[in-house]
């Protein structure tokens, strides 16, 4: 006897509901890509390969690209789109891995600048170190012991380094201190007469940075 019963049809209300999650699902994974893209304001930027020291001469085989978040600073640093065809010469220090900031990039016109070393005649102030800024200052010796005026011999001057005279007796109060710095070429005529002359030579801060006060 054959079974007269008709055959129950298939449900799809399953399948229509696993349709519309991962469609959903799609929709969330495209939503938080674009979301992410947009928010990547990652620039390309250039970093030290190597120490960099004041008047180098650099090309971008010299340095490396890196990817970072700058956070509206781009404007502070050396992009990789903006470096100088002919390369640049370094005007402060920058350590390797550091990424390069703009002030230290200077013309093929810093190498109108070079590097003179100082005889202070007194101890440098603890804030002066390397990439430092200072003035020269500079106190003509006149006759019987006196001095003049003084004046600036140069400003704006980038320290390389600074060397203490280690031939002078621990703990004396007027220990001296010798200084590299870089400056103008068109500075070098005055500070070498002052040299010359034996004028007593300092260096000021150009800025005392925050932490020192």
């Amino acid at each position: 006897m054959t079974d007269a019963r008709p055959t129950p049809r298939r449900r799809f209300a399953l399948d229509v509901r696993l349709l519309i999650g991962l469609a959903l699902v799609a929709a969330s994974v495209v939503a938080v890509t674009l979301l992410v893209g947009a928010a990547d304001t990652r620039v390309a930027v250039y970093a030290a390969a190597e120490s960099l020291a004041p008047g180098d001469r650099v090309d971008a085989d010299d340095l490396v690209e890196r990817s970072v978040a700058l956070d509206g600073a781009e404007d502070l640093y050396l992009l990789v789109d903006a470096f100088p065809a002919d390369g640049f010469v370094v005007a402060q220090p920058v350590a390797a891995g550091q990424l390069v900031p703009l002030s230290a990039a200077g013309s093929l016109d810093g190498e109108r600048a070079t590097s003179l070393v100082l005889q202070l005649s007194g101890p440098v102030s603890t804030v002066v170190e390397t990439g430092s800024l200072v003035d020269v200052w500079g106190t003509a010796s006149l006759d019987q012991g006196e001095f003049g005026t003084p004046v600036v011999l140069a400003s704006q001057a980038t320290v390389v380094r600074v060397l203490e005279d280690e031939t002078l007796i621990a703990g004396s109060s007027g220990a001296a201190s010798t200084v590299e710095v870089l400056v103008p070429r068109t500075r070098v005529a005055r500070l070498l007469q002052a040299i010359a002359n034996g004028d007593a030579l300092a260096v000021v801060p150009s800025g005392i940075p925050l932490g020192s006060l």
